[in-house]
């Protein structure tokens, strides 16, 4: 999670991240924080930021690939931004409110809607070119081709 920036799953449950330094307070039910001479004071809960929800995603690596999965159930395919470069992936997009009733009238209200995004750092680089983005049943899947370093091509010298 990069400075207090909330991650999707944070918006999206009321959850709130917890720095290893925090305990948690059983009588109070809150993360507390221990600061010089013994004192204790009530974690600060990082700010929200109203302009986009974070997506959570799945990165893994096959001996050819590195694989991306997101949920982005609602999107339209061409409602979603996903840029590539040789190191990283950004993946952007809205989910738009459809509103059929008035706000008194729900239980619950526990989807996210609105724009979100999310930037991630592969762990090597990889095929721009190659690059696959596949959206199937709200699952998003992007097959990012490696880059084989180890690889070699021989030239043949012309001469002129």
């Amino acid at each position: 999670m990069a400075g207090n920036r909330r991650t999707f799953f944070e918006r999206l449950t009321g959850a709130v991240a917890v720095a290893d330094d925090y305990e948690f307070d059983e009588e109070r039910h809150i993360p507390v924080s221990h600061t010089g001479k013994g004192a204790a004071r009530v974690a600060e809960i990082p700010e929200e930021d109203p302009a986009e929800g974070q997506l959570a995603v799945d990165v893994y690596q096959t001996p050819s690939h590195i694989i991306v999965k997101t949920m982005v159930a609602g999107v339209k395919p061409e409602d979603l931004d996903v840029s590539i470069t040789r190191d990283m992936v950004t993946i952007k997009g809205k989910r738009e409110r459809q509103v059929e009733t008035n706000d008194q009238d729900h239980f619950f209200q526990e989807l996210y809607w609105g724009a979100f995004s999310r930037t991630i750092l592969l762990p090597q680089e990889v095929e721009v070119e190659g690059a696959e983005a596949v959206e199937k049943h709200g699952l998003l899947m992007i097959k990012l081709p490696k880059i084989d370093k180890s690889r070699q091509a021989k030239l043949k010298v012309k001469s002129s």
